[in-house]
C-alpha cells in the first residue's frame, strides 16, 4: 500500500487513502535518502519507483566545521532561524520559465539517441526509460534557465545526464568484471554519440 501511494503521489500529484483521493499542493516534491551500504532490513525500491525520482545526487559528508556544529547541536537549533528565500509563486514562475526554454528538435533527438544508447550498451542490463528521457530534457532546460539562457545547448544535456540517469540503469556482470561504473558508461555514451547540428 505504501509503495502504491508513493507511485501515485510522484506520478499524479495526488494520493488516495481509504478510498478518498486528495490533490497535493503545488509545488510538491518527494525527497528520499538512500544508503548504498548497510541496507539490511530495508526493502529495495522497485525499478518502476526509482524511475519516478527525477535525479539522484550525492551530498557526501559535511566539512569539518559543519560536522563540529552538528556535534555541538547547533545545526538543529538553527532550523528555527531558517528564512524563506522565495515564495511559492516565485518558485512556480521559475518552473514555468524553465519549461519554456527552447529545445530545438535536433536536441530532442540527441536526448533520445543518448538514452537509447544506454539500452544497447554492452555493459548495461537495463537502460534509461522514456520517462528518463523526459527527465533529461526537463532538467537540461532548468539548467539552461539557471544559466540565464532561454535556449538549450548540448552542454546543458551533458551537465545533467549523469544525475538524471545514474539511478535508472542497471549494469551487467561484464561491467562489474571490468570495473566499469555507471559514470564511466554514461561518459562513454556522451563521447560516442555525435553532437547535433544546430
Amino acid at each position: 500500500k505504501t509503495q502504491s501511494a508513493l507511485l501515485e503521489v510522484m506520478e499524479e500529484g495526488r494520493v488516495t487513502v481509504d478510498g478518498m483521493t486528495r490533490d497535493l499542493p503545488h509545488p510538491f516534491l518527494v525527497i528520499a535518502t538512500q544508503n548504498p551500504v548497510g541496507a539490511s532490513g530495508t526493502q529495495k525500491l522497485p525499478d518502476s519507483q526509482l524511475d519516478r525520482f527525477f535525479v539522484r545526487l550525492s551530498l557526501g559528508y559535511p566539512d569539518k566545521d559543519s560536522a563540529t556544529r552538528i556535534l555541538l547541536g547547533q545545526s538543529s537549533e538553527q532550523m528555527d532561524e531558517v528564512q524563506a528565500v522565495l515564495t511559492t509563486d516565485e518558485l512556480l514562475a521559475m518552473q514555468q520559465k524553465a519549461a519554456e526554454v527552447h529545445a530545438d528538435e535536433s536536441l530532442c533527438r540527441y536526448v533520445v539517441e543518448l538514452t537509447e544508447q544506454t539500452r544497447s550498451n554492452e555493459y548495461v542490463t537495463q537502460g534509461v526509460s522514456p520517462r528518463g528521457s523526459i527527465a533529461v530534457l526537463k532538467m537540461a532546460r532548468a539548467y539552461a534557465f539557471y544559466h540565464d539562457r532561454d535556449y538549450l545547448v548540448p552542454e546543458d544535456i551533458h551537465a545533467v545526464f549523469y544525475s538524471v540517469c545514474n539511478h535508472r540503469m542497471l549494469l551487467n556482470t561484464k561491467a562489474k568484471a571490468t570495473g566499469k561504473e555507471t559514470a564511466d558508461v554514461l561518459m562513454d555514451i556522451i563521447d560516442h554519440v555525435s553532437l547535433p547540428k544546430l
